[in-house]
């Protein structure tokens, strides 16, 4: 019995997320030079998603 093709998964994400990681928002903030080494990863602000 084989899989159904719809439960098929492809190795990339092929939408595009409007949720970051923390790491990906601390790689934001950076870039926006508002974050400093030994800030705490806890309650950051939003970011907007780079397009």
């Amino acid at each position: 019995m084989g899989r159904h093709s719809s439960l098929k998964s492809s190795g990339k994400i092929k939408i595009k997320r409007n949720v970051l990681k923390r790491y990906e928002r601390i790689d934001v903030l950076k870039k926006a030079e508002k974050w400093k080494d030994g800030d705490k990863a806890f309650g950051l602000p939003k970011t907007k998603i780079e397009a």
